[in-house]
């Protein structure tokens, strides 16, 4: 992890295409930022180009990179998946919901963060169908 304070950018995961890190630490919250399928060689996961340049573009392999991106993070931070409070999921489709609930409910039941979905014109590339921030509640170990 490299950061500035409690502010963290995780070695091995896509870097940000902005001033921000992936991770922020508020007391014993994690605040992770806006994260995609984007791998850390920019091509992104749930993208297929085939030899005459058709893109296919699949919501669930998308969702599960996007969820395990989050948990990798989370886990350089000193947490897990099993301690979101709260994801925010943007959509570029309300017509991939259903494929990201399916994929989502493998790694979230009814006991898990609470969750908004929303839709949203378009997100930062054209391949990328999902972004999710998430909240997580992890108290800082003591000094």
């Amino acid at each position: 992890m490299t950061g500035s304070g409690d502010a963290l950018l995780v070695p091995g995961k896509a870097t940000p295409r902005g001033a921000f890190p992936h991770v922020k630490r508020a007391g014993d919250f994690l605040y992770v930022s806006g994260t995609s399928s984007r791998r850390p060689d920019d091509t992104y996961a749930g993208v297929e180009v085939d030899e005459r340049g058709a893109v296919t573009l699949d919501i669930r392999a998308q969702t599960r990179a996007v969820i395990e991106n989050v948990g990798d993070i989370l886990t350089a931070a000193g947490g897990s998946l099993a301690d979101l409070v709260q994801i925010t999921t943007y959509l570029v489709s309300m017509s991939d919901f259903e494929g990201y609930n399916e994929v989502y409910a493998d790694y979230f039941d009814v006991a898990g963060p609470t969750r908004t979905t929303v839709a949203v014109r378009q997100l930062p590339h054209p391949h990328l169908l999902i972004e999710i921030q998430a909240v997580a509640y992890r108290p800082q170990e003591p000094s």
